[in-house]
């Protein structure tokens, strides 16, 4: 009777962590239409506001920066508030969205996080007391360019929302992006762009999507192909200077001082590059001379990305590490990438299985009833060390992670419309 009620304890032990990674489908939402999916997902942004700033010590909301008595430090009182890159990411992929679905609720969502930025941004300027870094202080990113983070991905949504809604505030902050890319930004004597900390002159693949999502959409918004030309100048010596041939994924840096790269393939480093080109072949004519080459580089990538997924469809957070934790956010990138890369005719329709494949594991694991997206990684910066990739925290409804799953989401309502 005890290796029986042993053995009875241990497969108990088995099955409970096995439904703890993977939910039954009563819990999930695997059984819902990729568009009822991607809409809960949205709705759910929609429920956070992104035009409230909340007390740090008092806890009182205020609605704009009027209300905020003098002296009183404010926080944004969502996340998903910030002037930062990753809600420049979630403001375009919601307008595509709100176009694709032709809901206007969306579109105004983007709308309404830029006008009340630009509404307020003053306020935080003439307080800014230089005690942290700009990116801690409200809208501190909006006035004060040093890194592409600061005014690319969320430069690029400015575009996107001008487009709706054209205002001259709105294209001198275009005008002054376009000027931090072109000729701000520190870049290596080859032109390529890089990062002043906290390594000079480092080389990231993440600055691939946070310089090419905004020069791609420059190009058409101005018609000078020099935009162009700088953006498919990056992917080129991005792909040299990072790609990794035996293992067929890129490295996370590249340190021009020691003429050699960093030890991680983290993932979403990876899942950036894919994001860039993908964007740039969006915007870029369709008969320049360089599309071909830009696809023969998304395709290498997908390949080799497609070697590092797991059974269930997952990638891992180290994509060469099967000892990593399975990661949500460059899941969703490398869905986006297969997915649109089909639904564009870049590639062989066949490759859509790999899409397919992860699309279903993140609507039965990573997508919660409520319209959460989880087990997304936070903002991870550079290291020499794996056990910092390693140990990195992930989040629920993370701020890196929703304007990614809106686009893959968004793709994958593409390529099953006639499944669905």
């Amino acid at each position: 009777m005890k290796k029986v009620t042993l053995f009875m304890v241990s497969a108990y032990i088995l099955i409970s962590c096995t439904m703890a990674n993977h939910p039954t489908q009563e819990v999930s939402v695997v059984r819902m239409s990729d568009e009822e999916v991607v809409r809960l997902i949205a709705d759910h942004v929609l429920e956070q506001p992104v035009t409230q700033f909340i007390g740090v010590t008092t806890g009182v909301v205020y609605n704009s920066t009027d209300e905020i008595p003098e002296g009183e430090d404010v926080r944004f009182k969502s996340p998903l508030m910030e002037w930062h890159y990753s809600a420049g990411v979630t403001n375009m992929a919601i307008i595509k969205l709100g176009k694709y679905l032709e809901e206007q609720k969306y579109i105004d969502y983007a709308l309404d996080h830029v006008a009340f930025g630009f509404a307020n941004y003053q306020y935080f300027k003439e307080r800014f007391r230089g005690d942290r870094n700009h990116w801690h202080w409200p809208y501190g990113q909006l006035w004060n360019f040093e890194e592409l983070d600061d005014c690319g991905a969320m430069g690029a949504s400015v575009i996107d929302v001008y487009a709706i809604n054209p205002q001259e505030r709105y294209l001198e902050y275009i005008k002054n992006s376009a000027e931090h890319i072109l000729n701000g930004q520190v870049r290596t004597e080859d032109g390529t762009l890089s990062r002043t900390f906290p390594r000079n002159m480092t080389i990231w693949a993440d600055d691939l999507y946070m310089s090419v999502s905004f020069l791609a959409r420059m190009g058409s918004f101005t018609n000078d192909e020099k935009y162009f030309n700088d953006a498919i100048h990056q992917v080129i010596k991005m792909d040299q200077y990072l790609w990794d041939p035996i293992k067929q994924l890129y490295y996370h840096c590249y340190y021009t001082d020691l003429e050699r790269n960093g030890v991680a393939y983290w993932g979403r480093a990876n899942g950036w590059i894919t994001f860039a080109i993908c964007d740039l072949l969006d915007e870029l004519p369709s008969d320049h001379p360089k599309r071909d080459l830009l696809i023969s580089i998304l395709e290498k990538q997908i390949v080799g990305y497609s070697r590092y997924q797991d059974a269930d469809g997952m990638w891992k957070q180290l994509l060469d590490k099967p000892d990593s934790y399975q990661e949500s956010s460059v899941t969703a990138l490398f869905i986006y990438g297969v997915a649109k890369a089909v639904n564009e005719g870049w590639i062989d329709p066949d490759y859509a299985s790999i899409a397919r494949r992860g699309w279903h594991a993140l609507k039965r694991d990573k997508i919660t009833p409520e319209g959460k997206f989880i087990d997304v990684c936070v903002g991870t910066g550079i290291s020499d060390d794996l056990v910092f990739y390693y140990t990195r925290p992930v989040g629920d409804n993370e701020k890196h992670g929703i304007g990614l799953i809106l686009n893959a989401g968004l793709e994958m309502i593409k390529l099953n419309k006639d499944r669905n």
